[in-house]
């Protein structure tokens, strides 16, 4: 219960508006959903709509022709300064400036403070939130099926069940699911390379943006 009561309240920590010169200071609420700029190529989704929490392969390079509309605002929640989460970040951060992403970045400190640091990531209202780190897991399963009015993308792992709200995009050697579950494949951080995180955070917005949530999109 005390987990749960502290996602609405604000951490001490440091918000970092970062991947960008964009202007938009987030200080108005959207007046409407965000919506994507291209479309999804063949081969993204199956022909038979996806169940939900459902696993997904889409074709390489099926995502490259969606992109977020400009001033698209995302924050890059992320803990631990393992070699694999500073890659999904910079894959997070080199995205966000060719797209001309509003990007903040929110870091998880310690384990006792994750749940309350998701909140204040939640307390920015973004368009997204991009979860980095496989410390995360755990307390996003926690908070993500009780705002789903909120949509979160994993970036090198998921979540065992996720809800409606969460979509996630890993591959072969990055597919924690959380303490005490077993992966979808073994665990080898030498797979954490720039292109497959740049993959990965690229093919996960463009699912999100075009409507395709509450997937795994397991990626080559």
């Amino acid at each position: 219960m005390r987990l749960l009561q502290a996602v609405g309240t604000t951490a001490a920590i440091a918000v970092l508006a970062t991947g960008c010169a964009s202007a938009d200071d987030w200080s108005q609420p959207r007046a409407a959903a965000p919506t994507p700029i291209g479309a999804l190529g063949a081969g993204f989704v199956p022909s038979v709509k996806p169940s939900p929490e459902a696993t997904i392969t889409p074709r390489p390079g099926s995502w490259e022709g969606v992109h977020p509309p400009k001033d698209y605002r995302v924050v890059l929640l992320t803990a631990g300064d393992d070699a694999q989460t500073k890659t999904l970040v910079t894959a997070v951060e080199d995205w966000a400036k060719q797209e001309d992403v509003s990007l903040r970045t929110v870091k998880a400190t310690t384990p006792d403070k994750y749940i309350a640091q998701i909140g204040d990531a939640m307390n920015l209202h973004p368009d997204l939130i991009v979860a980095a780190g496989d410390n995360l897991v755990d307390p996003l399963a926690i908070v993500t099926p009780n705002h789903l009015d909120q949509q979160f993308l994993v970036v090198g792992a998921e979540l065992a069940e996720p809800t409606g709200n969460v979509t996630a995009a890993d591959w072969t050697g990055a597919s924690f699911r959380g303490e005490g579950l077993g992966a979808s494949s073994t665990y080898d951080p030498t797979t954490f390379t720039p292109a497959r995180a740049s993959a990965a955070i690229r093919a996960g917005t463009a699912s999100v943006l075009t409507g395709h949530t509450g997937l795994v999109l397991w990626l080559p």
